[in-house]
């Protein structure tokens, strides 16, 4: 059933932002009851993955469906099913999270035998020269040391934050993003999704004690509050700085409308994103952060809670949606009405987390549709060049399935 809510306003004023919060599980107090349509989802999403855990066994699927189902990954200079690109480790993600809700070997026996694939690439480096090794090492490799204990996954981990780490420029005080960190096009550049992959770093400075890897991240998110967040609230998808005075550039778009129009995932990075480096930090403008980021997504939305691709399109525009902005927003709203405890609007937060998640299961999901069937649809990877357009998504499927677990956990630890 569709909905509409009641949005909140802009909430930074209302705020108690010395929380202080820890990585602690969802208080039963302030957890909405898990509807019977949020269990229905979950069946539904378990049953998925079973049927895709038969093809996708020791290869993986493409970044999106194609024409509703996710085939072998394909990539030029690639085998197929290759370990390559950044998506791969939502996959094992998802492996992990149906671990860690049902209890069952199969899962925990699939996500493990990906590690070695993880610790093959970083050692054979292949297709390395990105930031998202915070995606793929956390999700592939942290996450299963943490459940399990595998010391090949901890090495590789270690190993991908060491290999981060060599993107990190000075003095801009950035991790660069994409590509060569020589090629001119990309030097300098970072974007909004990289708020997701430094807790890669604050995980290999616990591990290692060594606080460079904490240090640079920090910086990295410090740069990002003050230059990819705009004054009204909504925020570039990517930006440029100087690579050698370290001045800061100009904001851009990728996959947005426009270069001043905002990208809906790229907000939805920035409200979970900002709300994890709050966590991991302690600074309460990422918390800030995160609010402001989160008021202006709730702001922009249509009557059922799941965002055109691009927050600046409306209804009757007839556009496409992006069921993973949906989900990606949904879990990091859940993320930060956590960390605001019982401060400003964590409830209402919550609540609206819980309603986007119901009008995901309800009207974008599969309902447990097999052979190769994503959790939910209407996802878009790039709309300027038509890539991925009303169709699955690996990272949609991984963060509806976190959000469906949040839900379901009330011990919930957050791999992030």
């Amino acid at each position: 059933m569709k909905r509409e809510v009641t949005r909140p306003q802009r909430a930074s004023d209302a705020l108690d932002l010395g929380t202080g919060r820890e990585n602690e599980s969802m208080d039963d107090t302030l957890r909405p009851h898990v509807s019977e349509a949020l269990s229905d989802a979950i069946a539904g999403a378990l049953t998925s993955i079973d049927s895709n855990m038969v093809r996708f066994s020791l290869v993986f699927p493409g970044d999106t469906t194609v024409n509703g189902v996710y085939e072998d990954r394909s990539l030029p200079g690639h085998p197929e099913g290759a370990n390559a690109g950044w998506t791969t480790s939502f996959w094992p993600g998802m492996l992990w999270l149906a671990y860690e809700m049902t209890g069952e070997h199969k899962y925990r026996d699939a996500g493990s035998d990906l590690v070695e694939s993880f610790s093959r690439r970083l050692h054979d480096g292949v297709d390395l020269e990105t930031h998202d090794l915070g995606f793929l090492y956390t999700l592939g490799c942290v996450v299963p040391w943490r459940l399990t204990g595998n010391e090949v996954a901890r090495t590789a981990a270690l190993g991908a934050a060491n290999h981060l780490m060599t993107r990190f420029l000075e003095p801009a005080g950035i991790i660069q993003a994409w590509g060569d960190l020589n090629d001119p096009d990309q030097r300098g550049r970072t974007i909004i999704d990289s708020l997701m992959n430094t807790p890669l770093l604050y995980w290999a400075s616990e591990q290692t004690g060594d606080s460079r890897y904490r240090d640079a991240a920090y910086r990295h998110t410090l740069q990002l509050r003050d230059h990819i967040v705009r004054d009204d609230d909504s925020t570039f998808h990517t930006f440029y700085w100087d690579s050698e005075t370290g001045e800061p550039l100009r904001g851009a778009t990728e996959q947005g409308h426009a270069d001043d129009s905002c990208w809906a995932r790229g907000q939805a990075w920035g409200i979970y994103g900002f709300a994890i480096n709050y966590r991991l930090s302690g600074d309460d403008t990422l918390l800030a952060a995160a609010v402001t980021c989160a008021d202006y997504f709730l702001k922009h939305l249509p009557s059922d809670l799941v965002p055109y691709w691009d927050l600046a399109l409306s209804d009757g525009v007839g556009e496409p949606r992006d069921s993973s902005a949906a989900a990606i927003a949904a879990t990091g709203l859940l993320e930060l009405a956590q960390q605001l405890g019982g401060a400003g609007r964590a409830a209402e937060y919550r609540q609206i987390a819980f309603d986007i998640i119901e009008s995901l299961a309800a009207n974008y999901s599969t309902h447990g549709a097999t052979n190769g069937s994503p959790l939910i649809e209407q996802g878009v990877y790039n709309a300027p060049k038509q890539v991925g357009v009303d169709e699955g998504t690996l990272w949609g499927d991984y963060f509806y399935l976190e959000s469906l677990a949040r839900a379901e956990l009330s011990d919930w630890k957050s791999p992030w």
